[in-house]
């Protein structure tokens, strides 16, 4: 089996680090067995190269043979689809998958993104956020809530879609936002306890701390 190439930058600041989104690429790497090594770019300068690969100047990207694909949603789609660990090839299961995986990107992650950036450009968790916002991410925290209740997983089996679901919610349990939403809560918890989680995080932070010691 081809040895995938996952691209990443070579050093970040403290605040992203463990929440960088090569994360949920190396983690359904991990629950998949697919092997993979990982390469850096620079963070501070980035060459035309980079943009070729990644035309927003953004991390990461996977390489596989011939193919190179960017954008978390369609690299965890392309490995869904390369193994049934990460998709079911069950037609039903498999569109559920692909239904979960689209509405924590476009239903979920525009919510959280808006909401988290304001809390940390603010000064952290206590920082004030315009209604407006609280409002949105409560809306879709509620409707995920009621969805989380009934079920362990969002697609029958873990999938690809609970990686990229779980990663979202993730970044609103780092400021407690899921304390009024037990179902969330225990949700990212029994995602983020998964072996594979556990060690692409672990990963990944000691990808970026090899650059401060270097």
């Amino acid at each position: 089996m081809t040895e995938m190439i996952l691209t990443t930058f070579d050093w970040v600041p403290e605040m992203p680090r463990g929440y960088v989104r090569d994360l949920r690429v190396r983690w359904a790497l991990e629950e998949a067995g697919l092997p993979y090594r990982v390469e850096s770019v620079p963070f501070r300068e980035r060459d035309a190269g980079h943009f070729t690969r990644q035309p927003f100047g953004q991390v990461p990207w996977l390489r596989d043979g011939d193919i190179s694909i960017f954008e978390t949603g369609a690299i965890l789609l392309y490995l869904g689809e390369r193994s049934n660990a990460l998709m079911s090839s069950d037609r039903h299961r498999r569109s559920e998958t692909i239904e979960w995986l689209f509405a924590a990107l476009n239903s979920v992650e525009m919510a959280v993104l808006p909401w988290f950036l304001q809390k940390t450009s603010g000064g952290g968790s206590d920082a004030p956020v315009p209604e407006h916002l609280e409002a949105f991410l409560k809306a879709r925290l509620t409707r995920m809530e009621a969805v989380l209740a009934g079920r362990e997983w969002l697609a029958g089996s873990f999938s690809v879609a609970d990686i990229l679901m779980a990663d979202v919610l993730r970044l609103v349990a780092r400021l407690d936002g899921l304390a009024a939403f037990p179902a969330c809560r225990d949700y990212v918890a029994r995602a983020t306890a998964r072996p594979s989680f556990v060690k692409a995080h672990a990963d990944q932070l000691a990808h970026f701390a090899a650059s401060d010691a270097a």
